[in-house]
């Protein structure tokens, strides 16, 4: 036992350092490169490093294909199918590339971007979609995960090829443009998703199987990194290449580990988010309007096109207290999921 947790273990460090060392080079990088984009919720507004959301993609890759050196060479008998790990490392480059490309088109003077101007251009809304559809491609190729599935109080459905061919790839799609809706304040998004992937931690330790257990591990010492450099006051913006990658990442880890009813629960926040964009066509910012007293005035008064206009609503908040709100909005999530758990609801 002690053997197995070790090969969960090393590439989890693994991929931590090699995140943590990515990290530093990229934010001098991308500085020096002029993929930046400024601070709007402090004042002066301070220009900080974009894209350095690659980072996470690559120690994540590094960490499994650390997992997949030990099987090659006899180290251990291998727990979790090489060509799983394999096809959810090509599915996070490649989409990852993407969100670079996202993070890249940069413009010397502001331009319009969605309700606001900034410097950064990135992709047209339609083309999102497209192109991140390249995300489900590998694990559609392996005919990943179980095509039965447990659905929150409806019990056991079974999609048969539907699955892997619709609903695998309408979930990578919609996890990464719905994780990608969620930023605009220092930690939100880096640190929302570093709750949720240890809540998947948890499950697959308790619940779940080794390769979800393995993937989660290793991914939530990615994600970990990144709210580290990204915590208020933030010296990076981990950018699109951080909110696709991760998106696809989180679905790869629920479908691999056979956690997808789990994953629907605790997924929820970003499924209010996407929802509440919507209803703008998308043409929203969460930011809000910086005060001399360093709270957050929201944009749009009364009308809540994000959590964040609703947690600005609520109070006059801070920057980092509109950050935390999310947090604490999906631990309760999480808490809810295994509360349906220990009630055989999910």
């Amino acid at each position: 036992m002690a053997h197995t947790y070790l090969t969960i273990i090393v590439p989890s460090i693994i991929a931590l350092l090699v995140t943590f060392l990515a990290a530093r080079f990229l934010m001098g990088y991308m500085f020096e490169s002029g993929v930046t984009t400024p601070d709007h919720n402090k004042k002066g507004k301070p220009t900080l490093p974009s894209g350095v959301g690659l980072a996470a993609a690559i120690g994540f890759t590094v960490g499994i294909l650390i997992y997949v050196f030990g099987s090659s060479f006899n180290l251990y008998m291998p727990v979790a199918s090489l060509g799983y790990i394999l096809a959810t490392a090509l599915a996070v480059l490649m989409i990852s590339v993407v969100g670079l490309l996202d993070d890249i088109n940069v413009k010397r003077s502001f331009v319009k971007s969605t309700a606001m101007k900034d410097t950064r251009k990135g992709l047209k809304q339609w083309q999102k979609p497209l192109l991140t559809f390249m995300g489900a491609i590998p694990l559609m190729a392996i005919n990943a995960g179980v095509s039965v599935v447990r659905i929150p109080l409806i019990g056991m459905v079974n999609f048969g090829i539907f699955y892997p061919i619709v609903i695998i790839p309408l979930a990578v799609i919609f996890a990464a443009n719905a994780f990608n809706l969620l930023g605009g304040f220092d930690g939100i998004l880096t640190g929302t998703g570093t709750i949720l992937t240890f809540g998947m931690v948890l499950y697959s330790l308790l619940f779940g199987t080794y390769i979800g257990l393995l993937l989660s591990s290793v991914l939530f010492a990615s994600m970990l990194v990144m709210l580290l450099f990204n915590m208020y006051p933030a010296k990076m913006v981990p950018g699109d290449s951080f909110a696709y990658f991760g998106g696809t990442a989180i679905i790869a880890c629920m479908v691999l580990g056979n956690m997808e009813s789990f994953g629907l629960i605790i997924g929820i926040p970003f499924i209010i988010e996407f929802l509440l964009h919507a209803r703008k066509k998308f043409n929203t910012t969460d930011l809000g309007k910086l005060q001399k007293d360093g709270t957050m005035q929201p944009p749009y008064g009364k009308r809540i096109y994000s959590w964040c206009h609703v947690f600005m609503n609520i109070k006059r908040a801070k920057e980092w207290e509109v950050s935390m709100y999310m947090w604490v909005v999906e631990i309760a999530f999480i808490a809810f999921a295994f509360g349906l758990k220990a009630f055989s609801l999910l």
